[in-house]
């Protein structure tokens, strides 16, 4: 091995290792926010531990789920907007979850750049923290990784992986019936999918990201930058009240794709899509885009995020504990005969 005083380092290839240590020596009291009962041991060593009988179940079943924000992050990138992409993460790994009945207990994230710059870096992960602190769900680990030559200057990735549990026989969907009643739940805008039309309706538009948006305050990059609504807790409560059977997370596909999963053979859905009115960022993009309603209601959430199916006997009694955790449910419409989605009304 050579000694001689310029031999090169690994910073001498585009990687510093004393920026890591210090990215996590400022993260550890974010980290430390989301501490729950369960939590062993989290950032600093080679794997994060949880203790399931500390979180208070005796006969566990996990659930994991992965995600990412995909093309959300060109916007992010471009804007120099990062404090909230880290809360889209997490959503969208735990509102996945929820679906399955399980309750989110940890979360791990990849964040990969070509070279790490502390601020930005740390303004990320502490948007991560934020989103695993409103859903109760510990921020035990992860990995930064600076892999010069990788990404154009400025770029990153993101990826999350969240895990969660239940009691064993506590799996949804489950007794998903004819005559079940679906409750849906607002977004909070385009969320974490469809990015790719977004961005492609912009470009038609003629407008940047930091002129004014047509239909909110601020510019448009940060109106579009809108995080991912969390429903985990309102979701969770709903669960314990009883008569849930089956949650779906409107991502991508839409109602269209999405609530056909939590349905046995031979059920489907029919919505009436007079039920809620179109939130502005949609009427925005529909006409910008020409989009026409069965791409609207394939691509986008269209302003319902999340919808639970519940027995028609414990409507009210669901809505209550929704309400209580500032979640005002529309009644999209019920569980009926036949495959796939039908629609009623209009979108507007």
């Amino acid at each position: 091995m050579s000694t001689k005083k310029n031999g090169l380092t690994y910073a001498d290839a585009g990687v510093d290792i004393d920026a890591g240590n210090a990215l996590i020596d400022r993260i550890k009291p974010a980290a430390k926010r989301t501490n729950r009962s369960g939590v062993m041991a989290g950032l600093g060593g080679f794997g994060g531990l949880f203790d399931l009988k500390a979180a208070g179940y005796d006969d566990p079943v996990l659930v994991a789920a992965t995600d990412g924000v995909g093309t959300k992050l060109r916007i992010a990138i471009d804007t120099g907007n990062v404090d909230t992409i880290g809360i889209d993460l997490v959503a969208m790994c735990v509102n996945d979850l929820v679906c399955q009945g399980a309750e989110p207990l940890f979360f791990l994230d990849y964040f990969a750049t070509g070279k790490l710059e502390l601020d930005q870096a740390a303004r990320i992960i502490e948007g991560i923290a934020e989103g695993c602190a409103r859903s109760g769900c510990a921020l035990i680990g992860g990995e930064t990784a600076e892999m010069p030559g990788m990404y154009d200057a400025g770029d990153f990735d993101l990826a999350g992986f969240a895990v969660g549990a239940m009691q064993r026989g506590t799996a949804l969907p489950a007794n998903v019936a004819e005559g079940d009643v679906l409750l849906g739940l607002a977004s909070d805008g385009v969320h974490s999918n469809g990015y790719s039309l977004v961005r492609k309706i912009v470009e038609v538009s003629g407008l940047g990201w930091g002129d004014a948006s047509a239909f909110s305050d601020g510019t448009l990059g940060d109106a579009l930058l809108a995080p991912t609504r969390l429903y985990v807790t309102a979701a969770l409560a709903a669960i314990r009240v009883g008569g849930v059977h089956g949650l779906a997370h409107i991502t991508g596909g839409g109602l269209t794709e999405n609530l056909p999963r939590v349905m046995p053979d031979g059920l489907g859905a029919d919505i009436d899509l007079g039920a809620w009115v179109l939130p502005p960022v949609f009427d925005w993009l529909g006409q910008v885009g020409r989009i026409e309603t069965a791409e609207m209601l394939k691509t986008f959430n269209a302003g319902i995020g999340m919808v639970l199916v519940v027995d028609a006997n414990q409507v009210d009694a669901v809505q209550s504990a929704l309400a209580a955790e500032g979640e005002a449910a529309i009644r999209l419409g019920t569980v009926t005969q036949g495959a796939g989605v039908r629609y009623s009304g209009t979108l507007s």
